[in-house]
């Protein structure tokens, strides 16, 4: 079991920003979610996890070794999947993974070979391992970044917005196969997609402005809401009042009409109880916190 534990973490920039205030979380093997608005704090979380920022104060280990002292420990151990793989025009899968492992520290033998099949075999790519990378769909292409990301056997995968532009099915298709690596690695998931984190983690932390603001299992954090989710239709002059009696947390146009969802622990006159779900959840934590 791999566990990366992160305590009472702060990062503050040389301009004074405070990216990262006071996180602490404890992951191990699986998928875990993590959510927040663009500028929630989530890349600067990412980095410092990595080794390619110090924090201000806070440490983090991975396996008991202190990231901060120890970057290459990680590094070592790290496969990172970026929101856009560039690749070179004119090279080939196999040619390309060989490329990068080259680049990652791994020498060129039989062996790197053999787990080149392999990976390529595991992302649904073996029928194009000499077909050129840069041809290939927005679905291949992310299964392929999974690929490299998994040369070397890693301990633990950092995945950046990855089904950003993949139509519905190449989606589902990455889904299961981040799905399947997770058993044995963190799979950390960094991400805006509410729907990606509810189909794929067992844990989640929603952070904004830098701050975690909750952390636990989907299913118990819909749990929670549970009575206490309610909408309406209503005209769009309407909202300014709506929003002054009460705690809006998101609207919607449904077939041209508008919708909002309130927050209640009381039944709300002219509004219909719905069954919460995890966007439920991520609204009303970022309200709360507003």
């Amino acid at each position: 079991m791999n566990t990366l534990t992160i305590n009472n973490l702060n990062l503050t920039y040389k301009n004074g920003f405070q990216a990262i205030k006071d996180i602490s979380l404890k992951i191990e093997n699986g998928i875990f979610g993590l959510l927040g608005p663009n500028g929630a704090g989530k890349s600067s979380l990412m980095k410092t996890i990595v080794g390619l920022q110090k924090p201000t104060s806070g440490t983090i280990t991975f396996n008991g070794i202190n990231v901060s002292e120890n970057p290459d420990h990680i590094k070592r151990n790290l496969g990172f999947l970026p929101q856009d793989f560039g690749v070179y025009p004119k090279v080939s899968a196999y040619d390309l993974l060989q490329h990068i492992a080259l680049l990652k520290g791994i020498s060129n033998n039989t062996e790197l070979s053999s787990q080149i099949l392999n990976l390529l075999e595991k992302v649904n790519l073996s029928d194009f391992k000499n077909k050129e990378v840069h041809t290939f769909s927005g679905g291949m292409r992310q299964r392929f970044g999974v690929a490299q990301a998994l040369l070397g056997n890693p301990k633990i995968i950092i995945v950046d917005e990855p089904t950003a532009g993949l139509d519905p099915e190449e989606r589902n298709r990455f889904n299961s196969l981040l799905s399947e690596i997770s058993n044995d690695v963190i799979v950390i998931l960094s991400t805006h997609l509410v729907e990606d984190v509810r189909n794929l983690c067992s844990d989640v932390a929603i952070i904004n402005l830098g701050k975690l603001l909750t952390q636990g299992n989907p299913t118990e954090l819909i749990a929670e809401l549970e009575n206490k989710i309610w909408s309406t239709p209503i005209e769009k002059n309407q909202l300014e009042d709506y929003q002054s009696r009460y705690r809006i947390i998101s609207q919607q146009l449904i077939e041209r009409e508008l919708y909002i969802t309130a927050f209640s622990e009381q039944p709300l006159p002219d509004f219909t109880s719905v069954n919460p779900l995890l966007e439920h959840v991520y609204f009303n934590t970022l309200t709360q916190n507003s």
